[in-house]
């Protein structure tokens, strides 16, 4: 028995515009659901991104409550041949690259924030697999 990946992950944010316009707008992550003044969901690749208002989410409701604050760290994990593409299309939307970072063996990566300021990086494709 065992866990096969991760299926979603959460981000708390301050207002679902600045992260439609964000990772809709300037990423081009398909918007998958949405909620008003509540969350906003996104579909990456195979993984799913939740964007959550963190003081109406701390509310509760149907699910129990849930929320955070902070600059929170996620990585997008795009193939070998894209990842220029990636670098350029986030460069060419304004999007300012704090840091790129050669991991050696191949693997390259790049640092940027979205709105509420998480630490967001895209990263070459196979890093964490077994050798």
């Amino acid at each position: 028995m065992e866990i096969k990946k991760i299926k979603e992950t959460c981000l708390y944010i301050a207002n679902l515009e600045l992260s439609r316009q964000f990772y809709n707008g300037k990423l081009g992550l398909p918007v998958i659901g949405e909620v008003k003044d509540r969350h906003i969901f996104f579909k990456a690749g195979e993984s799913v991104l939740l964007c959550f208002v963190s003081e109406a989410s701390k509310k509760g409701g149907t699910l129990p409550p849930h929320f955070g604050s902070g600059q929170l760290h996620l990585a997008f994990e795009v193939s070998r041949e894209d990842y220029g593409g990636w670098k350029s299309k986030v460069e060419k939307a304004g999007i300012a690259v704090e840091q790129e970072y050669d991991w050696e063996r191949g693997f390259l990566s790049f640092y940027f924030r979205d709105p509420d300021q998480h630490l967001l990086e895209v990263v070459v494709e196979g890093m964490w697999d077994k050798n």
